[in-house]
């Protein structure tokens, strides 16, 4: 049976119901890319200060990320975190709708009762989850400084303990050939395409000589002009991905070295930029995670290890470097059927259905217990912490 503060807790997520639906519909029906989410940012500030709480807007030198505190206890800090960017062409097909309104609904209903209970919550909207670095830039700008523990829900095809988050390196890929006709003189040119397909071809080799954890995955942005010249210049991007921070550092140069061989095979030049920040793999806090599927049966969810469920969800993601600062979760809450994807377009249906609206009161709900358990139990967060710092040197040996 769920304790008088978990009962509080999910009155007040219920009162806030369809306000939290009706934003997630609000943020679905006007999908915005990195950086540029206005609408999004606008609409969940507004919500925010409707409800009581100060907001600082276009935060941390990012014109889209906000943050909102309560409490004035000298209790434990909690964050709880907000995504808003959707993708390119298919929208919101990984569920940061949802993600936004679980979010606001979590930390509305522990400013509520901060005072009370002498905790703390601290809302951050994160922008540009989806390859632009939101958190790590927000990071770097102290925004988790004084933060005891962080989380945030993620939509998915079921409800699991966490999602495989493996670290990753955005690589931009340049090459400059010489131009020449095609038919008349192609001795005369030094063809830039040849560069780029001869380093995707090396890619491909390396692909049997690394770890099954490792990928890399790329595609080409610029490919020539006209068929009847020969490619002066070309364009290629690179998601370079790998178990750790650490082994990714490891995989890079091995990368650069397929791709630099590619250029020098077809008499052409290379100049590549690694994207300004990584993304980190996520460490995953065990004591938090156990509170949060302890709540999760309350309310009928039975959360399962990717392992158990037989349902891996493989990506990246900032929330990773943001576990490497502070105890961290990043659970996965079921909108649609173990058979869709995430980034798919019957994934972006799914995350404005009946089953997402479910998604985000849930969501909001256990962020919440979550959070309020921190607050009334020190033995829990002096565990969790114990726990992130283990695991965060184990990695880093």
């Amino acid at each position: 049976m769920a304790s008088a503060a978990s009962q509080r807790i999910d009155l007040l997520v219920d009162r806030l119901g369809q306000e939290l639906v009706d934003l997630s519909h609000t943020i679905h029906d006007d999908p915005e890319l990195n950086f540029e989410e206005f609408h999004a940012h606008d609409h969940l500030v507004s919500a925010l200060e409707r409800h009581g709480l100060e907001v600082e807007a276009h935060a941390y030198g990012l014109p889209t990320a906000f943050v909102a505190r309560a409490g004035t206890g000298n209790g434990p800090t909690v964050a709880v975190l907000c995504e808003y960017d959707a993708l390119p062409e298919i929208g919101h097909a990984c569920g940061h709708n949802i993600i936004a309104a679980s979010g606001l609904g979590a930390g509305l209903a522990l400013a509520a009762l901060a005072d009370e209970f002498g905790g703390r919550v601290v809302i951050f909207g994160t922008p540009a989850e989806e390859g632009g670095g939101g958190k790590v830039f927000m990071a770097e700008a102290g925004a988790f400084v004084g933060i005891d523990a962080a989380m945030m829900v993620h939509p998915a095809g079921a409800d699991l303990t966490r999602m495989n988050t493996i670290a990753i390196h955005e690589l931009f890929v340049q090459y400059e050939g010489m131009a020449a006709h095609a038919a008349a003189a192609p001795w005369k040119g030094r063809n830039a395409l040849d560069a780029a397909v001869l380093g995707y071809n090396n890619i491909a080799a390396l692909r049997q000589h690394i770890e099954p954890t490792d990928r890399i995955h790329g595609i080409f942005t610029q490919a020539g002009d006209k068929p009847n010249i020969v490619p002066k210049h070309t364009e290629a991007n690179w998601y370079v991905r790998s178990q750790t921070a650490k082994s990714l550092d490891a995989l890079k140069p091995r990368v650069l070295g397929c791709l630099h061989a590619g250029a020098q095979a077809a008499g052409c030049e290379m100049h590549h930029q690694w994207a300004p920040m990584s993304y980190s793999d996520m460490i995953d806090n065990g004591e938090m995670l156990a509170i949060y599927q302890a709540h999760a049966a309350e309310l009928g969810r039975h959360v399962q290890t990717p392992e158990e469920a037989g349902t891996p969800v493989v990506g990246s993601t900032d929330m990773g470097n943001v576990s490497y600062i502070v105890p961290s979760i990043h659970p996965m809450i079921a909108v649609a059927p173990a058979s869709v994807s995430i980034h798919t377009p019957e994934f972006a249906d799914y995350a404005r259905s009946a089953s997402g609206d479910l998604a985000v009161v849930d969501g909001a709900k256990l962020m919440a217990r979550v959070g309020m358990d921190l607050w009334q139990n020190s033995t829990l967060l002096a565990s969790a912490s114990q726990q992130f710092i283990a695991e965060s040197a184990r990695r880093a040996q």
